[in-house]
């Protein structure tokens, strides 16, 4: 809950935060955190831009920002129909090329607002995706894929009523804005979005002089990784950023920057559909709502980074917290920052045992929760690595024969054991939940 008479930290404050979590807690690389208010705009960092390049990153350094790229993809949608050149309402289908089909259910159509609130009924990514290179997992899916999958895809949820989030929904989102603007996603987003607000250092493609600016990632484990390339579902998370452009971008979101898209950013926050844990869906934006009034935010993970924007329209203020590790260890100080919410406290130290290369391999394998979500478990030589659908891998770490613990979240997982002495499945144990899944051959 808000705090409704609380003040964004000093700079001094905001770097101790910042520096707890890198250096105590060993749970990052580097951070920027930027700030707007009735005050101004100011940049705090802390941290280094690699293991090998100590700098300080800044407010010109660039990060990948992830599923922050659905806000800019929502916002084009919302500008688009101000336009009328759209309207939320049109069925997905009239914007693919002749000959690809959309699934339907029950009589009703997917339309743009259903893809914009995750409510569309897809999954949260395709099945005919391959993951061939799980170190940057989009890189190969194409167009005729995506429409391949569309067209013999079959629902298994009512268009409309129910919140899951959907990487393909929005990449398929940004794919149809684009074909009716009759330009490329990242030509749309330039044209309609980063270019009026002046966001230079805002793009999928990299300028020589971006790319010299560029953190490098790391994984939860500090080990630097590739960044992620997107083709088809480029509206979900390819855009690249820095502290300095976003704060632009919340500069005309809470008025202080006049901006021709002003009509569009507010129509954005208009359709409210209900969303997980209390909170509501708005196009691209989630907000989260109590008695003191509303936060939007939005966050982005990549297999190396993990950024947040939050802001509040009523008191006209926001932060920006862009980190180059994939660690979930900062996940609270946005807000905290904004609203004043309880910093999370330092998660209690579980003891790792040392198991056999034979002990880990036999965890290895795909577990599923359900039609759309899986937790794929791979062996690197001593190592041990979990990845959930639509996340990067993270390592996890035994603390018995038959469980093992995750050091970037709070939560563990059980495996169950056969007659054979081979594995079964898994219980996932996770914010007071104990989620089963079988083992899949």
């Amino acid at each position: 809950m808000k705090n409704s008479t609380w003040t964004i930290p000093d700079d001094g404050e905001i770097r101790e935060i910042l520096a707890d979590r890198i250096d105590a807690r060993r749970d990052g690389m580097g951070a920027v955190a930027g700030i707007i208010d009735e005050h101004g705009q100011r940049v705090v960092a802390h941290g280094a831009m690699s293991s090998t390049d100590d700098r300080v990153p800044d407010g010109d350094t660039v990060f990948e920002i992830g599923s922050i790229t659905k806000a800019f993809t929502a916002l084009a949608l919302a500008d688009m129909v101000i336009r009328g050149e759209v309207t939320l309402d049109d069925p997905v289908v009239k914007y693919l090329p002749a000959g690809v089909s959309m699934p339907a259910r029950g009589g009703r159509q997917i339309t743009l607002i259903d893809l914009a609130t995750h409510t569309s009924g897809l999954p949260r990514r395709p099945g005919n995706m391959t993951l061939s290179d799980w170190s940057n997992p989009y890189a190969d899916y194409t167009v005729e894929q995506l429409h391949g999958f569309l067209s013999g895809y079959r629902l298994r949820r009512n268009i409309g009523e129910t919140h899951a989030y959907s990487n393909l929904g929005f990449g398929l989102l940004g794919h149809v804005l684009s074909l009716r603007a009759g330009v490329s996603y990242e030509t749309l987003i330039r044209e309609r979005i980063t270019g009026p607000l002046g966001m230079a250092n805002t793009a999928i493609t990299l300028s020589a002089d971006m790319r010299k600016r560029m953190a490098v990632g790391h994984d939860q484990t500090l080990a630097p990784v590739a960044n992620w390339d997107f083709q088809a579902l480029a509206g979900a998370g390819a855009l690249r950023s820095s502290a300095n452009d976003l704060l632009a971008f919340l500069a005309a979101e809470l008025g202080y920057l006049k901006t021709p898209l002003k009509s569009a950013m507010a129509a954005q926050l208009d359709p409210r559909r209900p969303a997980a844990r209390g909170d509501l869906q708005a196009l691209g934006w989630v907000i989260s709502t109590d008695p003191s009034g509303d936060t939007v935010w939005h966050g982005g993970a990549t297999g190396g980074y993990r950024c947040f924007v939050v802001f509040d329209r009523e008191r006209r203020r926001g932060v920006v917290l862009l980190t180059n590790c994939a660690s979930t260890g900062y996940d609270d100080v946005p807000f905290h920052l904004l609203t004043g919410r309880a910093r999370a406290a330092p998660s209690g130290e579980r003891v790792r045992a040392a198991l056999g290369a034979e002990a880990l391999e036999r965890f290895a394998g795909r577990y599923r929760f359900s039609p759309e979500a899986s937790l794929v478990v791979t062996r690197r030589g001593a190592r041990l690595f979990a990845q959930l659908t639509g996340q990067g891998p993270f390592e996890v770490f035994p603390e018995s024969p038959t469980r093992v613990f995750w050091r970037v979240v709070d939560a563990q997982a059980t495996f169950e054991i056969g007659p054979d002495g081979g594995v079964t499945g898994l219980v996932l144990h996770q914010n007071g939940r104990d989620l089963p899944a079988r083992r899949e051959d």
